[in-house]
């Protein structure tokens, strides 16, 4: 589990989101939807896609 990564996709458009959401999507590195980013398995990156949950989703293999 030393280097567990997750994928991120995201699945809804930040325009109409409150700033701090917009933050949230570019610093996991996504700029376009339904694009997907491979990102460690860390707190610090679950808890950002827990806070904005209906922008992003978890991708399964």
């Amino acid at each position: 589990m030393a280097n567990a990564t997750i994928k991120i996709k995201l699945i809804g458009s930040p325009i109409c989101c409150p700033e701090k959401h917009k933050i949230i999507v570019r610093s996991l590195g996504l700029k376009k939807m339904n694009r997907v980013v491979e990102r460690p398995d860390t707190p610090a990156f679950r808890g950002m896609v827990a806070k904005i949950p209906h922008l992003l989703a978890i991708v399964k293999d």
